[in-house]
């Protein structure tokens, strides 16, 4: 079975719609990721051309291994789907049946598949057949309503069709992102199926995820919204797993991640649109520091790449906060990863 890299030494960047874009993807990797997944991109909208869905594929040669994440509810939709992208050089797929979002779950796709087992099974069936056993994982959840667990019998299943990994985000599809993830079920999920598992959910830190592994015997993790706040979350990550000191996140550390960020998507995008992403995206990347909310006034002040990155350079210069700042948590939740439309 040919399957990208999978070990607890060996992270992945989650495919997060709206962020997990080839700047940030490259980002991520020169922070330690050893695999990344792209957004998930609609197969009907590949089929027949869809806004989007070309950019969302954009990708470089340090972009490797790279896992193609497709959503879609028709069987059907699928085969040519895959033809053109492994005719592309696309080796790695993973079908997307975690997403909760209400404009995925009203197509029918993401969550709403667990909903109905045999349509799941028969994409995923399409889309081994095609890409080869070993190059196809699922991510899933425990099931759609509260207490329906559905995630054992369905893993069983997926692994008789060849798939490679399962992921597994251990929440019901209702509770969006509320609550606490139920790393039990991980241990549960492991211990039911030969294929390798993959843990998502509450990995906010590298010390969340040394403890996720340690609990439950996962053969790897990706991280979503714990990159999305600090993508060195990699390299923290697997630094505690050597035993080494872990670097402070500090205003001149964050500076230097914001500055790469910012030369990243200039060099592999450019565009006005891209611009607009990462000037909103950077004070993310300095909560917990102070003034934060003044340095996101300054930021929407910029018009130009050269006057951006003077300005984000300022972070090095902020200090520490004692607590959450003021509107802090609501103007960058950490409850929910995908844009809204």
């Amino acid at each position: 079975m040919r399957t990208p890299p999978i070990s607890p030494d060996a992270p992945w960047l989650a495919p997060l719609a709206g962020y997990s874009d080839l700047p940030f993807r490259i980002l991520c990797r020169r922070m330690g990721a050893a695999a990344a997944c792209t957004e998930m991109v609609s197969a009907k909208g590949l089929l027949y051309g869809g806004g989007g869905t070309e950019r969302i594929l954009a990708t470089h040669p340090e972009d490797e291994p790279l896992v193609v994440q497709l959503f879609g509810s028709e069987p059907e939709t699928f085969g040519p789907v895959m033809d053109d992208l492994l005719a592309r050089g696309f080796r790695w797929f993973d079908l997307n049946s975690g997403c909760p979002v209400r404009k995925v779950l009203k197509s029918g796709s993401g969550a709403a598949l667990l909903q109905r087992p045999e349509t799941l099974l028969a994409v995923a069936k399409v889309m081994v057949r095609a890409a080869g056993p070993g190059a196809v994982g699922v991510k899933i959840r425990l099931g759609f309503q509260l207490g329906e667990e559905v995630f054992l019998d369905l893993a069983r299943r997926l692994e008789d069709l060849g798939v490679g990994w399962i992921t597994l985000h251990p929440r019901y599809a209702r509770q969006m992102f509320s609550g606490q993830a139920h790393w039990d079920r991980l241990a549960a999920l492991v211990a039911a199926v030969r294929l390798p598992v993959i843990a998502s959910g509450d990995l906010f830190s590298a010390e969340d995820a040394v403890r996720c592994v340690e609990q439950t015997g996962v053969a790897g993790l990706m991280f979503a919204r714990g990159a999305l706040h600090d993508p060195s979350i990699f390299a923290r990550y697997l630094g505690l797993r050597r035993g080494e000191p872990l670097a402070p996140a500090d205003g001149a550390f964050l500076a230097g991640i914001v500055g790469e960020h910012i030369r990243l998507t200039r060099e592999f995008d450019g565009s006005l649109r891209s611009f607009r992403k990462i000037r909103s995206l950077i004070p993310r990347y300095a909560r917990g520091l102070r003034n934060v909310r003044a340095l996101r006034t300054q930021l929407l002040c910029c018009l130009t790449w050269e006057a951006l990155e003077e300005t984000a350079a300022g972070i090095e210069h902020l200090e520490p906060a004692d607590g959450p700042q003021p509107g802090e948590d609501a103007a960058f939740p950490l409850t929910d990863p995908y844009v809204p439309e």
